[in-house]
């Protein structure tokens, strides 16, 4: 089968590899759609993991064959999986930090090598513990691409269930990527009406508005400071979501927020990015900085429901949908997104 793998130095190539072999309580997937994720844009432009590995993890696509044992899924049933699902037992999953679990850090999804998603590849192969858990199905009527968006969908159910925001409160959303279209798009559906949101291109910005943005701004043609204080009788934004990843975006955050204001970190995932913050602007002004990463089990189900209902326009996300062959300018789409490029959906079977 084909497989892009990535080879280290950031490299990562299209080559023909085995198709995995399944075991007991095993399924092997037919993938037909997968997303490109930012986290895994990291590994491998930074190099985090070492090769060789195939990433790739909002997958989505047929099932091939299922191995002894396996009944709850059977040959053609259509599905999406998660890569990762906590053991629901350990210190970590009793208090829900389920990200931190030791079980959910393996990864149970792969094309071959060591275990990476394997979304960018023909096919995958899903462990006993993830298809037990793991693995949805995708009703007859929603597309491949748009399952594609279950899992990240989850991700920011659960980051939005951290902020506890409430409808009469101002949020700002900083970042107009997928993932921040993503919160824009949910905190709309949720009811919060003083959602504002930040990006520096334009369409990203004009699809914000459409989406349910209020107000949406270039920081760096506005003063999101003045902007906000304006808006809030000189207070600040009540939650900053940071669903971007850049110099000094962190410290800006805290800026344009109140006293006792809710400051969710999403988009800081790599060891190498760090930001500083003083004692005052933190401990004096009780504001709270927390982060979210990866998806929670107990919300699987509704980011199924949210992404399968119709009236939720995931789709009009997708800006490129490209071969496997075509990864390399996938991720450089998404690494270095232009006006006019969003999410960006590799399809392996092309």
């Amino acid at each position: 089968m084909n497989a892009s793998v990535y080879r280290g130095g950031g490299e990562v190539r299209l080559e023909s590899v085995a198709v995995p072999e399944i075991g007991p309580g095993e399924i092997l997937i037919k993938v037909q759609a997968c997303g490109i994720c930012h986290t895994d844009l990291k590994k491998i432009e930074h190099d985090l993991l070492p090769p060789p590995r195939i990433y790739g993890h909002e997958t989505a696509g047929f099932v091939e064959t299922v191995g002894e044992g396996v009944t709850k899924f059977d040959p053609g049933d259509r599905v999406c999986v998660f890569h990762h699902i906590p053991c629901r037992d350990c210190f970590y999953c009793r208090h829900r930090d389920y990200a931190q679990c030791e079980t959910y850090k393996k990864v149970g999804v792969t094309a071959g090598f060591e275990p990476a998603g394997g979304g960018f590849s023909q096919y995958v192969r899903v462990m006993d513990w993830i298809v037990e858990n793991g693995v949805e199905r995708i009703p007859d009527n929603v597309s491949f691409e748009r399952a594609t968006f279950v899992e990240p969908v989850n991700t920011c159910l659960k980051g939005l269930e951290k902020c506890a925001i409430e409808p009469d409160e101002t949020a700002l959303v900083m970042g107009q990527g997928p993932i921040g279209l993503l919160f824009t798009m949910l905190l709309a559906r949720n009811g919060v009406e003083r959602l504002y949101v930040t990006d520096r291109l334009p369409n990203r910005l004009e699809t914000a508005r459409r989406f349910g943005a209020a107000q949406a701004w270039d920081p760096t043609q506005t003063d999101i400071e003045a902007e906000l204080s304006a808006r809030t009788d000189g207070r600040g934004a009540d939650v900053v979501l940071v669903a971007a990843s850049a110099p000094g975006i962190v410290e800006q955050a805290v800026k344009v927020s109140r006293s006792g204001a809710r400051i969710l970190l999403f988009a800081q995932t790599s060891s190498k990015e760090e930001f500083r913050l003083d004692g005052e602007s933190v401990c004096k002004r009780e504001r709270m900085v927390f982060g979210s990463y990866s998806a929670s089990v107990d919300l699987q189900r509704e980011s199924a429901q949210v992404v399968w209902d119709e009236a939720f326009p995931v789709e009009d996300l997708i800006s490129h949908e490209l071969p496997l062959a075509d990864l390399d300018r996938g991720i450089e789409l998404a690494r270095r997104p232009q006006d006019g490029s969003l999410k960006v959906v590799v399809h392996p079977q092309r």
